[in-house]
């Protein structure tokens, strides 16, 4: 009787070409992992990647293709080149700080066939984890483990079979709740998603508002994700929320029109793909804790 093979690990990293160091520090952390050798695809977003380790493969693409088109273009080499059952996505300003950290993740993946998504505890350089890197509601207990309805963009762990079976990343949303898209389609196909306290990814303190476009495209996006993927009824709900939550923030005024100008767009301009999930994954939701209105 033969041992069954350990799961293999494809690691897909994207990068503005812009943080060479902290790049060749996460691959080098990358390359420390114990057990059989992750392949490491680096994505350059439409700019020349530095220089990067001998094994490390590059992939240039031509322009930008925002957060989920340049994850899946990574996804896709992948796919073409390696037989790969666990891709994991990391920031390229991030840092794994312990060497076990794959080999969790392979156990994890054996020991639960239907678990889909691992989602990473991310500290700082100070081992604190802000409360928006915790996928919970209230952001209870960082240090505490379980089964969550969404997952951190920027340090994740999926099962390939979850991407063949419910679809690529979209595209459109370029950034912003591309996660919660593919969270709520992960669900509704009844595979689980777990926060993993000891699968950690460290990475500076950083605001969400650093990008650019985070106020246009939030507001865009809700639009989109509640019209692509809400029962009907739930549509007017989630939307009125998530207005009424914005507007109790401390945003900047500037921040704020353009929160609403990405709302009114999302409106009007037709969202792709239109595939409601289903009561029962709704419910599913409510009873993890978060229904997906809030």
């Amino acid at each position: 009787m033969t041992d069954t093979p350990a799961l293999k690990i494809g690691v897909v990293i994207l990068t503005m070409g812009d943080r060479p160091r902290e790049l060749n520090a996460l691959t080098a952390s990358v390359a420390a992992q114990e057990g059989e050798p992750a392949t490491i695809v680096v994505i350059g977003q439409g700019s020349p990647l530095p220089s990067l380790p001998p094994g490390v493969v590059p992939l240039e693409l031509p322009e930008n293709l925002g957060i989920p088109g340049g994850r899946n273009a990574g996804v896709q080499w992948l796919h073409d080149h390696d037989r790969i059952d666990i891709v994991v996505i990391l920031d390229d300003d991030g840092l794994l700080p312990r060497t076990d950290t794959f080999q969790l993740l392979r156990e994890a993946f054996t020991a639960h066939p239907r678990l889909g998504i691992i989602s990473f505890r991310i500290i700082d350089d100070n081992g604190h984890t802000q409360r928006r890197h915790v996928p919970r509601l209230g952001a209870a207990d960082p240090l505490r483990s379980g089964p969550v309805t969404t997952y951190l963009g920027g340090a994740h762990a999926i099962r390939t079979t979850v991407i063949d079976e419910v679809g690529p990343f979209p595209t459109a949303f370029f950034y912003a709740h591309e996660e919660t898209d593919f969270a709520w389609r992960t669900l509704d196909a009844g595979w689980d998603i777990h926060y993993r306290a000891d699968a950690i990814l460290r990475h500076p303190r950083t605001p969400a508002t650093r990008h650019a476009l985070f106020y246009r495209n939030t507001g865009r996006n809700r639009v989109w994700l509640a019209r692509r993927r809400l029962p009907a009824l739930l549509i007017p709900v989630y939307l009125t929320t998530w207005a009424a939550y914005t507007l109790t923030q401390r945003h900047p005024l500037w921040g704020l029109r353009a929160w609403w100008a990405g709302f009114f767009e999302g409106i009007r301009v037709p969202c792709p793909c239109r595939q409601p999930i289903r009561w029962r994954t709704v419910w599913r939701m409510t009873r993890l804790g978060r229904p997906p209105i809030i």
